[in-house]
């Protein structure tokens, strides 16, 4: 008996027992379906995590800051300076592979936004340059970034967000339209501020989604004192990205420096120093120079203090390439023991199938079937089953990921992808081929005089 004709008859012998051989291949079917939707969904949460990190800067985005001076350098402590201005001049002036830098000086603790008598709940005081927009990956939706003509001024203008312009101003969705406060006066710490520009509103795949599926919902009434939707939330994780920088409001750096941290109250000394400045290196591959010059820059300038360190954006998504191996892994395993369970239940089937046909194949032996010829044909029907149950998982995993969404709508789109599907079918042939071996060799070493007594 060659292949074809093993498959022809492995094939009618499940079409005999249909109901049976579906049964059997639910086990598959189940384990295939659940590998291919839990990498779909861990694949929506890496794609979630990956837009925080873009949101952020991307990786050629670095921070510097403020470290406590180390041990052997205590005695110069009183020479320490931090941060300062002199440092973005000579970052920009001495280091090739550093494209954009921005500083962060950052207002007071507890600033207080006002308008009228609304208050932000919280909100991020900076005063920066205008490059941070593209440092950042701001990007303006109505008015203007400040520039250096207002820089130079310190004039009182700012930059904010849009969950700052939803609690000072109205929320867009209660409200019924668009606010644009251009030109609106709001009060930053006492200090009046004209709004030049508005930033476009951040928000993440699953935020984007929830909002939307917040409309079609039925509005309930509310009773009870006002409550924002600002920096509180519902979001977790990645949204707080999104949610600080719509609750971020950009000055120029003199306006924050002359109006906060020139002379705050009476028993304070001006503070001139930084709490961050932002770098861009010109290419990812060029990190590790461009931090290397960063620092000599620095050494020079802080008479060789070190008294600031490096924040890469590598460390996080180092991270978030643990976690998603991590969620993977954990999830392979659990999907994977369900096709093992579903390889027990094809093994189990067989098994039971071989004794229904004893008499059967001592027939087929007594008229010069070899013993290869009953392993391959059992081992065929194992596998046939297998195979027929990993297309119909793959088929099932369509569907299960639309439930997912349909029950959970507010959740990160999964995203089936063909990797999961090819490592799915092949785990499934594989099972089928192992589940198949034990009763394909109990088949083949059944003595013929002896099956054709069975009854």
């Amino acid at each position: 008996m060659n292949l074809f004709n093993a498959i022809t008859v492995g094939f009618k012998e499940i079409w005999a027992h249909k109901f049976r051989s579906l049964l059997t291949a639910l086990g598959i079917i189940l384990g295939v379906s659940s590998l291919v939707a839990m990498s779909a969904t861990v694949k929506g949460m890496e794609n979630g995590m990956r837009e925080a990190l873009i949101a952020i800067g991307g990786l050629e985005k670095v921070r510097i800051e403020q470290q406590d001076i180390p041990s052997e350098q205590q005695h110069l402590a009183d020479q320490a300076v931090g941060l300062t201005v002199h440092d973005l001049y000579a970052l920009k002036a001495s280091a090739p592979l550093i494209r954009l830098v921005s500083p962060e000086m950052r207002g007071p603790r507890n600033t207080r936004v006002t308008k009228g008598g609304k208050t932000t709940e919280w909100a991020n005081v900076i005063g920066t340059w205008p490059t941070a927009i593209e440092l950042n990956q701001h990007t303006i939706e109505h008015g203007r970034m400040f520039n250096e003509i207002d820089d130079e001024s310190a004039r009182n203008v700012c930059v904010i967000g849009t969950n700052i312009r939803d609690q000072l101003f109205g929320d867009e969705e209660q409200v019924g339209r668009e606010i644009i406060p251009i030109g609106d006066t709001i009060s930053i710490g006492g200090e009046p501020f004209v709004v030049i520009g508005m930033f476009e509103r951040y928000e993440s795949e699953t935020e984007k989604k929830r909002r939307e599926y917040m409309k079609t919902q039925p509005k309930l009434e509310q009773t009870g004192p006002a409550r924002s939707r600002g920096w509180g939330g519902r979001g977790r994780g990645g949204d707080f990205v999104f949610r600080m920088k719509n609750s971020t409001i950009y000055m120029p750096l003199n306006t924050m420096y002359l109006k906060f941290k020139s002379a705050v109250g009476t028993n304070s000394l001006p503070d001139p120093r930084l709490d961050v400045i932002n770098l861009r290196v010109t290419d990812i591959d060029a990190l590790e120079p461009a931090l290397q010059q960063a620092r000599n820059v620095l050494m020079h300038t802080h008479k060789a203090i070190e008294d600031f360190s490096f924040m890469t954006q590598e460390d996080w998504s180092k991270n978030i390439t643990t976690a998603i191996d991590n969620a993977r892994l954990s999830g392979g395993i659990i999907a994977i023991i369900g096709l093992l369970v579903g390889g027990i239940g094809i093994m189990n089937i067989m098994l039971a199938s071989i004794t229904e046909r004893i008499r059967e194949i001592g027939i087929r032996k007594a008229i010069g079937a070899s013993n290869s010829n009953i392993f391959v044909q059992i081992l065929v029907e194992s596998t046939f089953i297998a195979l027929l149950g990993g297309l119909a998982g793959l088929a099932t995993s369509y569907g299960l990921v639309k439930v997912m969404v349909m029950v959970l709508p507010e959740n990160n789109t999964p995203q089936i992808t063909p990797m999961a599907m090819v490592v799915a079918f092949a785990f499934s042939a594989l099972v089928g081929v192992v589940a198949g071996i034990l009763p394909a060799l109990k088949a083949a070493r059944l003595d013929p005089i002896q099956a054709l007594r069975y009854e």
